[in-house]
């Protein structure tokens, strides 16, 4: 099993930054694809960015392009870098990982993290 820990979530005011971390331990050697999702109060949880093992071929949402970079590191981090950040982006960001070579949908991934909240203020 991987177990995965987030960090790095927080108040900020719109148009600021944040770097949330993601720390896997356990079977690491699984992981293909690490990605973040998010949910907001209310709605269902959303597929914010995705990467693969060799930190290549990055997927985003349409909503979050141009502002936020998902990055990793080749043991056991993942990272997505939010700037610009806005009040819709208030949300509990969750860090995922996955086996498969597919790494865009919930389905995808099959390790999740407990989650982190991410509060923009107006």
């Amino acid at each position: 099993q991987v177990q995965l820990v987030e960090s790095g979530g927080g108040l900020v005011q719109a148009g600021g930054s944040l770097r949330l971390s993601c720390a896997a331990s356990g079977r690491t050697f699984s992981i293909y694809a690490m990605g973040w999702f998010r949910q907001a109060p209310g709605k269902e949880r959303e597929f914010v960015a995705s990467i693969s093992r060799t930190g290549g071929s990055p997927y985003y949402a349409d909503f979050v392009k141009g502002r936020f970079t998902i990055s990793r590191d080749y043991v056991n981090m993942a990272y997505l870098q939010m700037n610009t950040l806005k009040p819709e982006d208030t949300a509990v960001y969750y860090c995922a990982s996955g086996r498969s070579v597919y790494y865009t949908t919930q389905a995808d991934f099959d390790s999740w993290g407990q989650g982190t909240q991410v509060t923009v203020s107006s």
